[in-house]
């Protein structure tokens, strides 16, 4: 009796324990082990250089419409003083004059070579493929069937012929109707199911 009531308290205090255990964990849990995704803040994504006062009104430029900020930089220097933060703060001999470290070498020979000019049909090009993958033997034996392509299946020689009347008639090649290829229904219920299916 001494002994089960000994292993009650003890399975008591180990899952109270637990659930201190797990309080403790609090709200940010989720976050850490990566269950909660938090969208970038917009003010953050897009770079603006700081408002200032200048020190004298009269020393300013004109301003010209549509031309871009002055203190705006590009995306390459962007990137350059990301890379080597003494170029943004225009310390002599950060652009490169003296030696490059270890990191820097690596970094630039990893580089590669610069970007094509169709760079961005390539990576479209490469999310679609990526967004397709292929399938595999559990989602061919699942989904059998292939979805119907997009469009309609046009009749050619039909087409042609009311484009040669149209011409003929003097009439637009828009007007009439567009002859389309159609699967003939049985009036028999099996076949219709059997077409259903294949």
């Amino acid at each position: 009796m001494r002994n089960r009531r000994t292993r009650n308290g003890m399975a008591l205090g180990a899952v109270a324990g637990a659930l201190l255990l797990v309080a403790g964990c609090g709200g940010d849990a989720s976050r850490t082990f990566g269950f909660t995704r938090d969208a970038p803040d917009e003010f953050q994504v897009t770079t603006r250089a700081p408002l200032s006062m200048p020190p004298a009104l009269g020393d300013l430029p004109v301003p010209r419409p549509g031309a871009d900020r002055p203190q705006e930089m590009t995306s390459r220097q962007a990137a350059e003083a990301a890379l080597v933060p003494g170029v943004a703060l225009g310390q002599p001999g950060a652009r490169g004059g003296g030696p490059r470290t270890t990191g820097e070498q690596s970094l630039l020979s990893q580089a590669g070579r610069p970007a094509g000019g169709d760079i961005r049909r390539r990576v479209d090009e490469e999310s679609l493929r990526l967004d397709q993958p292929d399938r595999g033997l559990t989602d061919r034996l699942i989904f059998w069937q292939q979805p119907d392509q997009p469009g309609v299946a046009l009749d050619a020689r039909r087409e042609s012929q009311r484009l040669r009347e149209n011409a003929a008639l003097g009439r637009e090649a828009t007007e009439g109707e567009t002859p389309v290829i159609q699967r003939s229904r049985s009036s028999n219920p099996l076949t219709r199911l059997l077409e259903s299916i294949f």
